[in-house]
C-alpha cells in the first residue's frame, strides 16, 4: 500500500494544478449561476469520473503510448480544443436564451448533460493527462502493486478537486443569490463561454 507521506506530497504537487482556473470551474460557475447549488453535483461528478478515466489510462499504459507518440497526443489535444471551443460558443449562445424566473422561463440543462460536458472536459485535458504521466510515477512504490498506488493517488486527487468545486460553488450560489434574475445569468454565460473558448485556443496553440 502506498505511504501516506506519498499520498501528502502528491496532493501538495497537484494542488496548484487544482486551483488553477479551467474548465471545470468555469463549467461550475456557468451552471450554479444559471440553476443554483444543486448543479454542482454533476459538474463535479463529470470532473471526478474524468480523473477516474485517466488513472485507467495510466494504469493500462495507453496514456503513456499516446503521449510517445507526437501524432496521437497532438490528436488528443486538438480534439479537447475544438470540443472547448464549441462548448465556449455554444454557451455564449445560450446566454440570450435566459430569461427571468418571475416571467416564468428559465433556461434549464439535464443534469446528465452536465455530468457529460464536464466528463469530457476533464477526459480530452492534456493538463489532466500529464498529472498521471508525470506526478504520479514519482509517489509510486516500484515494489508495491502499481494499479493500487495510481487508484490510491487517484481518489485523493478526486476528494481535493471536489472540495475545491463545492467551495467554489457555494461562492457563486450565494451570489447568485444577491444578484438575481436574468441579467446575472446572462452575464455569467457569456463570461463562461469567452473563457471556454479561449482555454480551447490556448489548448490548441500550446
Amino acid at each position: 500500500m502506498i505511504h501516506p507521506y506519498a499520498v501528502a506530497g502528491f496532493l501538495l504537487a497537484v494542488l496548484p494544478l487544482v486551483a488553477t482556473p479551467g474548465a471545470s470551474l468555469t463549467l461550475l460557475v456557468r451552471h450554479v449561476g444559471d440553476g443554483g447549488g444543486r448543479r454542482a453535483l454533476p459538474v463535479v461528478l463529470g470532473t471526478v469520473a474524468g480523473l477516474y478515466v485517466h488513472a485507467a489510462l495510466a494504469i493500462a499504459g495507453l496514456s503513456a503510448l499516446v503521449t510517445a507518440s507526437s501524432e496521437a497526443f497532438t490528436a488528443v489535444r486538438l480534439a479537447g480544443a475544438a470540443y472547448l471551443v464549441g462548448l465556449g460558443i455554444w454557451t455564449w449562445r445560450s446566454a440570450g436564451g435566459a430569461t427571468d424566473r418571475r416571467a416564468g422561463h428559465r433556461w434549464r440543462r439535464p443534469c446528465r448533460s452536465v455530468h457529460a460536458q464536464a466528463l469530457l472536459a476533464n477526459v480530452l485535458n492534456p493538463k489532466a493527462a500529464s498529472i498521471y504521466l508525470t506526478l504520479v510515477p514519482q509517489f509510486v512504490a516500484p515494489h508495491e502493486p502499481f494499479a493500487g498506488q495510481i487508484l490510491v493517488l487517484a481518489t485523493a486527487h478526486a476528494l481535493l478537486i471536489a472540495l475545491w468545486l463545492l467551495v467554489w460553488a457555494w461562492l457563486v450560489h450565494r451570489a447568485s443569490r444577491v444578484v438575481r434574475g436574468a441579467r446575472f445569468r446572462r452575464v455569467t454565460a457569456r463570461v463562461s463561454g469567452l473563457v471556454l473558448t479561449g482555454l480551447g485556443i490556448r489548448t490548441a496553440t500550446a
